[in-house]
């Protein structure tokens, strides 16, 4: 007999999983980490417990699947939007009003990064590769803006990265503490600060 064929309705495809971190990133949002549960997430994408246990070993993997997601899409959505000169300013505040959309997966995000910088956390490797990445486009994009003369003098490409992420989190960390500050117009003054318009080289990244 055939082996997938033998797995039925266990076999794994892409648009299962889709299916199953969809269904999460809902339940996630509506309900929070605590308040949602494996069962309910499994009914919400139309299958069995058991199948989404086959896709998906605990919670916690799951949550990470669904900020994964929404890390590459706002990726995507950074590479898409590169040549737009007026990209700095507007892609991160859009990006910020986004997450202000969904609050509870900004609190989930800032929960598990903080859980993951043990080691021995299940989503350890995956921060630790993410925020090198991050950190890596951040401060790529800040040398070609320096070779358009577009960082203040004295200011090097790796601290202009380094306090840009700074900010960016910062920002959202008080806008959970608080949810009626304002963060975009501190975070367009910030970008103001550290971005001249010499030649507007395009800056994106993500939180």
């Amino acid at each position: 007999m055939d082996r997938t064929k033998r797995r039925g309705p266990y076999a794994t495809t892409p648009a299962r999983r889709a299916d199953i971190i969809r269904a999460a990133r809902d339940s996630f949002a509506e309900r929070g980490y605590v308040g949602a549960s494996l069962r309910g997430i499994a009914k919400r994408a139309g299958i069995t417990h058991a199948s989404l246990l086959h896709h998906f070993e605990n919670k916690e993997e799951l949550l990470t699947a669904v900020l994964a997601q929404r890390d590459d899409e706002e990726w995507e959505r950074g590479f898409t939007e590169a040549d737009d000169p007026a990209s700095p300013h507007r892609y991160v505040a859009d990006m910020l009003l986004q997450h202000q959309q969904a609050p509870e997966l900004m609190r989930l995000w800032a929960e598990l990064a903080a859980a993951a910088s043990r080691p021995d956390h299940p989503a350890h490797t995956y921060f630790v590769d993410r925020n090198e990445r991050v950190r890596s486009y951040t401060v790529q994009a800040m040398r070609e803006r320096e070779a358009q003369g577009g960082l203040p003098e004295g200011l090097d490409p790796d601290s202009a990265a380094a306090l840009f992420l700074a900010v960016l989190h910062g920002l959202q960390m008080q806008w959970l503490l608080n949810q009626d500050l304002d963060i975009i117009a501190p975070l367009n003054r910030f970008l103001d600060l550290i971005l001249l318009p010499a030649d507007h080289q395009s800056f994106t990244g993500t939180s």
